[in-house]
């Protein structure tokens, strides 16, 4: 099963993949280095292909909140492709997950699936721009909403990790509708705007929390001028609660884009909105959007399985594991005399080597350039635990990680800072 070389494959994908990966934050250009190449993953460890065992904190970027292989979702998406893996017909586990999802967040009625996350909120942007008539579009800096070219302007995660701040080959008609503001400051709108997007919790600039009243203040304002708000929360999105960050701020959006959790591990993507807004949705609206691959018959049986484990139990451990986490590395960094914040939201856990809570996409990147994440991310390597290569990114337990597993992180991570110190 092993072939021993990381670097042999590496080589090899280099030749016919650009920079050897399929995304580029995988490419370990932020932290250096060569990527290690996953074999199998299994509750919370992943093998590469040398053999080496890593208790990982990756989770696919938080879409394996169960863990890896998780039996249920693997015997989900067994029985499903024995029956076919793609028909391009309507079948009965669209509804189903669909009914679940509605069920699940306040003010949400309908539904439409995409491939990916990227697709979601892409569609949801151009479902805002259909209902009202408008153009422009305005988001915060540091907040990653997938590739689409109208949203690739100061973007984080991987945009961030490689350097950079959009994307050559983004028209300046592409993003001449599209302005860009400081998270965790209230825009002034006007009535062109068709859209406020937000991560309503920024985990794509490392994890940044909303400060009190900074989203009711983002719902008031888009009342004030007739624009609509978008939830982004392909990460947030059953990550916080059944109800996402609807229930766990108490703010309701217009327009919602999910992603990664609902997918159980397989490529999906979703937004919705109140039956008047997804009107507007061919085949009942002039918004067109469609997909040959919208609602496998995989990725929503693997969906229903990973959901209908999600009880508000299994939420509440998940949080205390999170917890767990994050104060112990917190007490890691200040044993070792390392300035670092670690923030963390229900599930979510972030690292910020800085001597200040991090509140906007500006002081990410100050922490971020301090350039301890790499050494920090390689000594954990080298130890056995997996964390995202990139100081941008969030850290996502799941419910497969044991406290044997977090406290042995804390350990690692203890023995880590004292190097960086």
């Amino acid at each position: 099963m092993f072939s021993q070389n990381n670097q042999a494959l590496f080589d090899r994908a280099k030749e016919v993949l650009p920079g050897g990966v399929n995304s580029p934050v995988r490419a370990f250009i932020s932290v250096g280095g060569t990527p290690y190449f996953a074999v199998r993953a299994k509750g919370s460890r992943i093998w590469d292909e040398a053999g080496t065992e890593y208790v990982d904190y990756v989770q696919s970027y938080g879409a394996s909140i169960l863990g890896h292989a998780d039996p249920q979702v693997v015997a989900a998406v067994k029985a499903a492709a024995d029956l076919g893996t793609t028909f391009g017909a309507p079948t009965k586990h669209e509804v189903e997950l669909a009914e679940l999802i509605v069920g699940w967040v306040p003010g949400l009625e309908m539904i439409r699936m995409t491939s990916s996350g990227t697709e979601a909120v892409m569609s949801a942007i151009r479902l805002a721009r259909g209902a009202t008539g408008r153009d422009k579009i305005v988001k915060f800096a540091g907040c990653y909403h997938g590739h689409a070219d109208a949203l690739l302007v100061a973007g984080g995660s991987g945009v961030a990790n490689q350097g950079l701040v959009g994307s050559a080959g983004v028209t300046e008609a592409a993003v001449a509708d599209t302005v860009v503001g400081p998270y965790n400051v209230v825009p002034t709108l006007d009535t062109d705007t068709a859209v406020l997007v937000i991560e309503p919790v920024a985990a794509n600039m490392g994890l940044v929390e909303p400060e009190p009243g900074f989203l009711q203040a983002c719902r008031d304002e888009c009342d004030r001028v007739g624009a609509l708000l978008l939830f982004d929360e392909v990460i947030t999105g059953f990550r916080l609660g059944r109800g996402g960050a609807t229930s766990w701020a108490g703010v309701t959006p217009d327009i919602w884009a999910f992603g990664k959790v609902i997918g159980g591990g397989l490529p999906v993507g979703v937004f919705g909105a109140s039956r008047g807004v997804m009107a507007n949705v061919a085949p009942l609206g002039p918004v067109y959007q469609g997909g040959t691959l919208s609602g496998n018959p995989l990725a929503t049986a693997a969906g229903l399985a990973a959901l209908g484990q999600l009880s508000d139990d299994r939420f509440a451990e998940l949080a205390t594991k999170a917890e767990r986490l994050a104060l112990g590395l917190t007490q890691a960094f200040a044993g070792a005399g390392v300035p670092a914040q670690v923030p963390r939201v229900g599930s979510l856990v972030g690292l910020f080597f800085a001597n200040e809570a991090v509140r906007n996409y500006d002081d990410a990147k100050e922490a971020a350039e301090r350039g301890l994440f790499p050494a920090f991310f390689h000594g954990m390597l080298q130890r056995g635990f997996a964390f995202a290569p990139g100081p941008y990114e969030a850290i996502f337990p799941s419910l497969a990680h044991s406290n044997e597993d977090i406290d042995r992180t804390i350990e690692a991570a203890a023995e880590v800072a004292t190097a960086l110190r």
